[in-house]
């Protein structure tokens, strides 16, 4: 795909040190050039921070002429810009739709991450959306997860459970929403 088509969907994604007025910044300009957004994440990660975001191009823009515009802001001095063409469908599926929350913390452990995450496999769970972090406690730090997922509904009390029990197991905290 030619990352000069114009009228379409792009993905836009910037990293940079993490400041006040990005999320702000960003979306401001791509409002004011007639950018419609559909599906965004903005994440501090670190000292620094992601924004990513699927949006409709008006005819007659590029994906060149957005990353172009986008890497002179002041507000993202500095960032790594990266436009490209967005090739997938951008309305979500079914397995796109969020059933339940999830969320585990406790003491970080090494693989923590991979082992809920296979275990929402076993059961054709579908992760959405991950937010990791680290948060400060008042005994130290504390390792916080919180899993989107959409879970058939016929294994939805399983796969919770087994969620539960392993979280139990490391010591760890679960905390289970249906939606």
């Amino acid at each position: 795909m030619a990352t000069e088509s114009t009228a379409g969907l792009a993905l836009v994604s910037t990293f940079c040190p993490d400041r006040v007025g990005l999320v702000s910044g960003i979306t401001s300009h791509l409002f004011e050039q007639g950018i419609n957004l559909r599906d965004a994440t903005f994440a501090s990660l670190g000292t620094g921070a992601e924004f990513s975001a699927v949006c409709e191009l008006p005819a007659g823009l590029t994906v060149a002429e957005v990353q172009a515009s986008l890497s002179s802001l002041p507000v993202l001095a500095g960032a790594e810009v990266k436009v490209t063409p967005f090739a997938f469908d951008p309305q979500p599926g079914p397995q796109a739709m969020v059933t339940h929350r999830v969320e585990v913390s406790g003491g970080d452990q090494p693989g923590l991450v991979a082992r809920l995450s296979e275990i929402f496999t076993q059961f054709d769970a579908n992760i959405v959306r991950l937010d990791a972090q680290t948060l400060p406690d008042r005994v130290g730090e504390r390792y916080v997860l919180r899993f989107s997922v959409s879970i058939p509904a016929e294994r939805a009390d399983v796969c919770l459970s087994a969620v539960a029990n392993t979280a139990e197991t490391l010591g760890l905290t679960c905390r289970t929403e249906a939606l």
